[in-house]
């Protein structure tokens, strides 16, 4: 069974609508769920998110609803966002990056749209986790450390998003490559055709200017 990392984001809609979907790949992938701050993945990029952007921001949250509606999916948006999801984060990292940490929070924050952005927030789903001192958890250096250092593995592995499915160095963005995803399981040497392998090398015709 092929080794797989899956980053992702609490403040990420999509790394939500995807969860059920690498839920199922366990059948056939060892997945390691990572926890990441993708913020600071976009200021690595030099990149704003969706939701920081006029236009996109709307756009985003209308896409992100038609896709949790077109599959099925409860989806509530939380009270704010983008919102702070370290406390979020950390309080995963605590409860030891299970799967069921990951869908608690998930559906804490998505499917029933509370907030999440303080310890205080989060203790009865800490309680849950059989975490009483949510504060002091979340507080803790080492829990800090583990954020950071996935953090800057995601970014030295060439992650620029969320969520992102890293198999064997191949690297799936969004929950939109969820069906090339299922493609690639189902046929590993899809992108060895002629056509991948030349827009790979494909040169740039021009670059703006940062």
């Amino acid at each position: 069974m092929n080794a797989a990392r899956w980053f992702f984001d609490f403040v990420s809609p999509f790394s939500y609508l995807q969860l059920n979907k690498v839920l199922d790949w366990r059948s056939r992938l060892d997945i390691t769920p990572v926890p990441i701050a993708f913020g600071a993945v976009l200021k690595a990029c030099g990149q704003l998110g969706p939701a920081e952007i006029p236009g996109k921001r709307e756009f985003t949250y209308r896409f992100v609803h038609w896709q949790a509606e077109h599959e099925g999916i409860a989806l509530r948006f939380p009270p704010q966002h983008p919102f702070n999801p370290l406390a979020a984060l950390r309080l995963c990292i605590a409860a030891g990056i299970t799967w069921a940490s990951i869908e608690a929070l998930f559906h804490h924050l998505w499917r029933d749209g509370k907030a999440g952005t303080t310890a205080a927030e989060l203790t009865d789903i800490g309680r849950t986790f059989g975490i009483d001192d949510v504060e002091r958890a979340i507080a803790g250096a080492d829990v800090k450390n583990t954020l950071r250092a996935n953090t800057d593995a995601a970014i030295a592995a060439g992650v620029f998003g969320v969520p992102t499915l890293d198999v064997g160095g191949e690297k799936f963005w969004g929950n939109d490559a969820t069906p090339m995803i299922e493609d690639w399981l189902a046929y590993p040497q899809l992108f060895d055709k002629e056509e991948y392998r030349r827009i790979a090398e494909l040169p740039y015709g021009v670059e703006r200017r940062r």
